[in-house]
């Protein structure tokens, strides 16, 4: 079997607590969390495959990224682990607690639901797409080129994110845009189990999002039965970046509890 070699950071020493990004993001929005859970954790802070500096693989789904997960995990001789996953990390979250419920000790879920979710990213793609990095001349030209399609300054920055400076002076994705283009309805399936994870269960969602609703709760119940669901008011989906004093509090506790 091929080494993951996913590319990760490390924060503080104790019982291990790893961190999973959201769709299209990487470690380095979590970094200034993984410094405050090092303070009491020993936090593996991860790069997901075909996103940041880890490896661009051939495909991209829930599955493969478990098994990432759970070779990680073997391969730094880890046991018990913690877990915090936004949105899309929070679905690989899940499913690996489903699946390998001996390895984890909490799981905490930011504002994503094992639900099927509709395809919400196009107008991102779009934005992505019409970046020709062949032409780009700077990182304020291709912020332009997105902003017909992506009218959200906060969301234009965050994609900004991944476009970096190659050797030569050119621009490059850092993710691996064509494979998670085409495998774009493997992030976005339901994840389902036959077996609950029973285990503590934090669920966060922002006040303002729309990613969780009461419908959702339903299958909370059957897949997670311990688990709790929590709001932070007035925030949306990147619930962490908007209310991170709140959200750290919240998290801090339900880990110490």
């Amino acid at each position: 079997m091929e080494k993951t070699s996913l590319h990760f950071k490390e924060y503080g020493q104790g019982e291990p607590l790893l961190i999973l990004h959201g769709f299209m993001g990487s470690l380095d929005n979590w970094h200034s969390f993984a410094t405050q859970f090092g303070a009491k954790y020993h936090v593996y802070n991860l790069d997901q495959r075909n996103h940041g500096k880890s490896p661009h693989r051939e495909f991209h789904s829930i599955p493969l990224m478990v098994a990432d997960l759970k070779q990680f995990i073997g391969e730094n001789k880890l046991s018990k682990v913690s877990l915090i996953g936004h949105s899309m990390g929070g679905k690989v979250a899940m499913e690996f607690a489903l699946r390998y419920p001996e390895l984890v000790n909490k799981l905490i879920i930011v504002d994503i639901a094992p639900k099927q979710y509709i395809r919400g990213h196009d107008d991102v793609f779009k934005a992505i797409f019409a970046v020709e990095l062949n032409k780009v001349i700077s990182r304020k030209d291709a912020e332009n080129r997105m902003e017909p399609f992506v009218q959200d300054f906060g969301t234009r920055q965050f994609l900004m994110k991944n476009l970096d400076r190659a050797e030569d002076g050119s621009y490059k994705w850092k993710m691996n845009l064509n494979v998670l283009h085409r495998d774009y309805e493997e992030i976005i399936r339901s994840i389902n189990s036959d077996t609950p994870f029973l285990g503590s269960t934090l669920v966060i969602k922002g006040g303002n999002s729309r990613y969780i609703n009461t419908e959702d709760e339903t299958d909370f119940e059957q897949l997670f039965p311990a688990y709790q669901l929590k709001s932070i008011a007035n925030v949306g989906h990147w619930v962490h970046a908007e209310a991170p004093k709140e959200f750290y509090e919240m998290v801090n506790k339900f880990l110490a509890s």
